[in-house]
């Protein structure tokens, strides 16, 4: 997937891994919102059942972190994302997205927190249904 120029705009820093670097832990406090510019990541994350790897992987042009919009100040992460190989992400400027995202519509704000929480329910679905297939 090619990057849209208007989300590369937000890029602020980059930061490069190494393979099976850890970049977020499931958890963890984080206040960014990070796209792929190079590579491969892979998502990983517990359930009560054990643990799920791999349960898609991040490729470039994808995005994650995005969660923060809907609780700035809290950014526990839901899931570890490890590189698979050598990575490379754009960090995003947080507070200008946020400053962005205080500007739109409340319909839009409504549209945009829907899709979030329905990415979030299906990880949720996908590692109950990966862990029950064991």
């Amino acid at each position: 997937m090619a990057i849209d120029q208007l989300v590369y705009a937000y890029v602020a820093d980059e930061e490069a891994y190494s393979d099976k670097t850890v970049v977020i832990e499931e958890g963890s406090k984080g206040e960014w919102i990070y796209i792929v510019l190079e590579g491969q990541l892979k998502v990983k994350k517990r359930t009560p059942n054990g643990t799920v790897i791999n349960i898609f992987t991040l490729k470039e042009g994808d995005i994650f972190g995005e969660k923060l919009l809907l609780e700035p100040g809290k950014g526990v992460r839901s899931a570890s994302i490890i590189a698979e190989g050598p990575v490379r992400l754009g960090v995003l400027d947080t507070s200008q997205i946020l400053r962005d995202y205080e500007m739109i519509s409340p319909q839009l704000k409504g549209l945009i927190k829907s899709l979030i929480l329905r990415l979030e329910e299906t990880t949720e679905k996908i590692c109950s249904m990966a862990t029950k297939a064991r």
